[in-house]
């Protein structure tokens, strides 16, 4: 494990008296500032829970492509289903031109739409239906199991985020108690020939939301982060823990206090394994759809104005994930 890389100890805050809190809030407001990654140990997701979403991830990647094709998402943009290889390029939200990723996934978001949500954008994309697959035999169990275990995890990150940027420890629960959160399982597949100039597994880009909770493959390479003096960072799986990051939205509530990093995904040498499979599962937390993200009063010294204009969280993630989608080939 890279020592310079943060582990968290979420158990150990949660049973924390609020002191101890208070300085392991601030630990994380350093973190959060510097490079806007950690690992989350002792988080209290079952095993068994991963192990199964993890199985039936890789089962399904494994089936014919034409068997997959079957759950794919039915037009340019559509959010949830299976998404096949080469058909987005992450580099593009931030309006760089690259070949397409080299990645295939499948992608769900919420089961259900709240009681009284009647925006037409949000039903169409967040609250759109997942196009589940056929096979293999337990998949949508294991997936939606996983999700729950997700948006808990999620909203428990979210009070530790409160505590360190001085806030009452609930201050965010009015944002998300109806997230337009999505999981993401992704399948880098081997590779039998060398990439195209600039073609990255996933090119370098940020989030888009209040955080992510991602799950690497152990033992895998790959995923690095730009440091603060701009040299990219290997980001090293933690046996046990979910690796945290910060996302756009996060960005703008703290005005830039904390950062959403620029991260992608590289081919390592092909004689460190660089053109092996790589699995990983992402869970990408939004804040609910009229979730109104402007700047946090603990963010804005005195006589400052904000940097950014406030935005609502759904249409301000739709406008994002719509710049990633690589048209399909007429």
């Amino acid at each position: 494990m890279n020592a310079d890389f943060p582990v968290f100890d979420l158990g150990a805050f949660e049973d924390a008296d609020p002191a101890i809190k208070a300085e392991q809030g601030r630990q994380v407001d350093r973190i959060c500032r510097e490079t806007g990654f950690l690992a989350v140990t002792n988080h209290g997701v079952p095993a068994q829970v991963i192990e199964s979403v993890w199985q039936a991830a890789q089962e399904f990647f494994d089936l014919p492509a034409d068997v997959k094709q079957r759950a794919k998402a039915p037009y340019d943009g559509y959010p949830y289903g299976y998404l096949g290889p080469e058909l987005e390029a992450l580099a593009k939200s931030r309006g760089v031109d690259t070949p397409p990723d080299l990645k295939e996934s499948f992608n769900g978001g919420p089961a259900s739409a709240p009681p009284g949500m009647d925006d037409p954008e949000a039903l169409e994309f967040c609250y759109a239906k997942t196009i589940w697959p056929d096979a293999p035999a337990g998949f949508v169990e294991a997936w939606r199991t996983y999700y729950g275990s997700m948006e808990a995890l999620a909203a428990r990150v979210m009070r530790v985020f409160a505590v360190a940027l001085e806030l009452p420890e609930n201050h965010f629960e009015a944002f998300i108690d109806a997230p337009i959160s999505a999981l993401r399982a992704l399948n880098y597949p081997r590779q039998t020939s060398a990439p195209r100039p600039g073609q990255l597994r996933a090119g370098a880009h940020t989030d888009y939301g209040s955080l992510t909770i991602l799950l690497p493959q152990e033992g895998s390479r790959g995923l690095e982060i730009m440091a603060p003096d701009g040299n990219w960072l290997s980001v090293p799986p933690v046996p046990g823990a979910f690796v945290i990051n910060i996302g756009d939205l996060m960005a703008r509530w703290t005005n830039d206090r904390w950062v959403s990093t620029l991260h992608r995904v590289v081919n390592p040498p092909p004689e460190e394994g660089g053109m092996e499979r790589r699995q990983s599962l992402a869970f990408f937390h939004q804040p609910n759809w009229h979730a109104r993200i402007e700047c946090l009063p603990s963010c804005l010294p005195a006589g400052k104005t904000p940097k950014y204009e406030p935005v609502l969280s759904g249409p301000y993630l739709m406008a994002k994930f719509r710049a990633t989608t690589v048209p399909a080939a007429s």
